[in-house]
């Protein structure tokens, strides 16, 4: 047995049925939670912030591809 890391609720895992990088939600606070470690189960929260801060980054790389075409069309009308 486990505790959430956000609201120390108590959750039923059987470290022999989990997985690292599994997702499972707290019964209690319905936080989303992440299986880091097996043995003993070890759990982490996933924040919003996270997801969101990923969502950024790929829409960053597609932002930086799109602020060199410019430049390039600048070198070729000089």
């Amino acid at each position: 047995m486990t505790k959430c890391p956000e609201c120390d609720a108590e959750i039923d895992l059987d470290e022999d049925e989990v997985e690292e990088g599994e997702i499972v939600g707290c019964p209690e606070c319905d936080v989303e939670l992440e299986v880091t470690q097996t043995h003993p189960v070890h759990l982490i929260v996933i924040s919003e912030d996270e997801e969101e801060e990923e969502e950024d980054e790929d829409d960053g790389a597609k932002d930086d591809d799109d602020e060199e075409e410019p430049e390039n069309d600048e070198e070729e009308d000089e």
